[in-house]
């Protein structure tokens, strides 16, 4: 069976494709190439004048809603809240760098900390960096509205706190947790402690600690606070009141973990949810803004599933099964195993949102980009940037020709990405990157570019993933 997700206009479909279906034949029945707009690149790439009040209420009466038994939230990309857009790619990738260098790190069980602080990162992978995407939600009560980056790699909730002994800037004011009637400090005796990795106690009341790979960190106490998701309230959810912060947070108040930890929302709410959320990030460079959406009913009809891989050693990921790689409607030569999750809790293919590019094993990588640049020998290459080594001169042209890309899923199903999220620009002179790089270790981490614009589900409690049907 052939899904095929195409706008109407017959003139963009194929710079848009989203294909998801099942082998069936030896013989791939979709198309071998699509067209990427250049122009349109391009243009996402230049400064946009900043407007105070665009990063204060944008959601403002049209933020969140609560229907059919699920809780939505508009996402906005990380890069809308910046105030220096000449150095987003560049900061943008060294964030990525030191996240997946520390990711790996926790992984391998070699990630250390000076004497002075007092724990390890709280939960699995939480040290590898900023996520790249926000949410506004309430927090206390009154319900104070705060940006929050959204991470399926993280198992905490967290806001910076008044008082402050050392803050970053963010867009709104510091929480103030003297000013909230639901406010109440954990103890370090509570059970709710207890799940806290390596967590700390003073004057009877619980402590934690964030480190992240990028030098960033939260310290401070834990506590229960009431949170709101448009009319939606949820009360006594654990979360980390930050009083000593440092990150490259740009803007956001805090962080909103999606792993799938037993301390992430999605852990806490638990029942009330099923552990089933589902987000549609939104395109870098545009105005419109994707959706998070929490609850059983947030799950999709015709999308294509594939199962959940459970690491032991890593619980906060979201491991799934890769089987291959596709340039230009053929299966590239490379081996299924190099992708398997081991008995060790090596290797493994991780989906992401707090990792922008996506990362293959150095041999899968080398074969997959061979496979494309056979195919786009027509177009004027560039010198490499920063982790791309496969770069392209587009200056001057409207749109090209490229051939398509695809994702093989253990069990059948294929998703063959839009252009836009594997040939990428990165400056305002036409220079687009293959938007993949090599990893240096086992591990594939499928990041959030090549998931811009597509539904993506997951069903904890049945233990599945989603792919569409809709795109954003």
């Amino acid at each position: 069976m052939l899904l095929a997700l195409l706008p109407p206009n017959p003139l963009v479909s194929l710079s848009l494709l989203l294909l998801v279906t099942s082998i069936t034949a030896k013989t791939i029945s979709y198309p071998g190439f699509q067209f990427l707009n250049v122009e349109e690149g391009i243009t996402e790439t230049k400064s946009k004048p900043f407007k105070t009040s665009q990063y204060q209420e944008p959601f403002k009466n049209q933020n969140d809603s609560l229907s059919d038994g699920k809780w939505k939230l508009q996402l906005v990309h990380r890069d809308k809240m910046s105030f220096n857009v000449s150095d987003l790619f560049h900061g943008r990738l060294h964030r990525d760098m030191r996240r997946v260098a520390s990711l790996i790190r926790r992984l391998a069980g070699t990630a250390s900390y000076t004497v002075d602080e007092f724990g390890a990162e709280v939960v699995s992978g939480m040290d590898q960096g900023s996520g790249e995407y926000f949410v506004r939600i309430g927090v206390g009560s009154p319900p104070r509205d705060q940006y929050v980056v959204i991470d399926s790699g993280s198992d905490i909730v967290w806001v910076q706190c008044q008082p402050c002994t050392q803050c970053y800037n963010q867009t709104d004011p510091v929480f103030d947790p003297a000013d909230s009637a639901s406010f109440t400090g954990v103890s370090c005796s509570s059970a709710v402690c207890d799940r806290v990795d390596n967590s700390g106690c003073h004057a009877g009341r619980c402590r934690y600690e964030v480190m992240y790979g990028d030098g960033s960190y939260t310290k401070g106490t834990l506590a229960l606070e009431t949170l709101t998701f448009g009319r939606t309230v949820v009360r006594n959810v654990a979360i980390g009141c930050g009083h000593v912060n440092r990150g490259m947070f740009v803007g956001a108040a805090g962080l909103l973990g999606l792993g799938g930890g037993s301390m992430s929302l999605v852990g806490q709410l638990g029942g009330q949810t099923g552990g089933a959320f589902s987000y549609c990030l939104v395109s870098r460079g545009t105005d419109s803004s994707g959706a998070l959406e929490f609850g059983r009913e947030a799950m999709p009809v015709g999308a294509a599933w594939i199962p959940l891989i459970r690491n032991p050693r890593a619980s906060s990921f979201y491991y799934i099964g890769l089987s291959g790689l596709g340039v230009g409607g053929m299966k590239v030569a490379i081996s299924e195993e190099i992708f398997q999750l081991n008995e060790t809790g090596n290797g493994g293919v991780v989906m992401d949102t707090g990792t922008a590019v996506t990362r293959l094993p150095t041999v899968a990588y080398v074969a997959f980009r061979d496979a494309f640049v056979a195919q786009t020998g027509n177009l004027p290459r560039a010198s490499g940037v920063s982790i791309f080594d496969t770069c392209y001169n587009l200056f001057g042209f409207v749109s090209v020709r490229v051939p398509t890309v695809s994702l093989y899923f253990s069990g059948g199903p294929i998703l063959t990405l839009p252009a836009r999220n594997f040939l990428i620009p990165v400056d305002d002179v036409g220079t687009f990157c293959f938007a993949f790089a090599a990893s240096p270790s086992g591990l594939s981490i499928i990041g959030n570019i090549q998931q811009e614009g597509i539904q993506i589900s997951f069903d904890g409690a049945n233990g599945f993933v989603g792919f569409g049907p809709n795109v954003c």
